[in-house]
């Protein structure tokens, strides 16, 4: 099973939409494995966003994660990475599907409510540095064999 890695970044924790990620996510079919509403701290910031430093965004960006709580999750299912970013939208939100979170909820790239792993390496990468092993549940639901093949 794919596991991949979502923050509700803190344009989406101040507008009140941590539930509507949620939501739509879960009714999805993907399966909620781990969550956490934390404060970044400066170092967990400079190393998720270490493959940015150096660009003229840096320091905004690592700013603007540190600046209020996120909600960090990882989520599991069949294609969870694809399905995940499908949800989401592109990063632009005036570029993002209709229906999906960015174009509903955003207008502007540094204000586009979510981080989602654009890869299955970067999920496991990304969910190691955010999450112990022991804060990840295995565990089944009982309408996954209506959900998974």
């Amino acid at each position: 099973m794919e596991k991949t890695f979502v923050i509700v970044k803190p344009d989406g924790v101040q507008r009140g939409l941590i539930g509507e990620v949620i939501a739509r996510l879960e009714r999805r079919g993907l399966r909620l494995i781990g969550a956490k509403f934390m404060q970044v701290s400066l170092e967990l910031a400079e190393t998720h966003y270490g493959i940015h430093k150096g660009k003229p965004f840096y320091a905004g960006l690592i700013q603007y994660i540190t600046s209020a709580p996120v909600m960090a999750m990882v989520w599991e299912g069949p294609n969870a990475v694809a399905a995940v970013r499908q949800t989401m939208g592109a990063t632009r939100p005036t570029e993002a599907a209709p229906g999906s979170i960015r174009h509903d909820f955003g207008l502007e790239v540094g204000r586009n409510i979510t981080h989602a792993s654009d890869s299955p390496e970067n999920g496991e990468a990304e969910t190691a540095l955010w999450f112990k092993p022991e804060e990840l549940v295995s565990w089944e639901r009982a309408v996954d064999t209506w959900i998974f093949e």
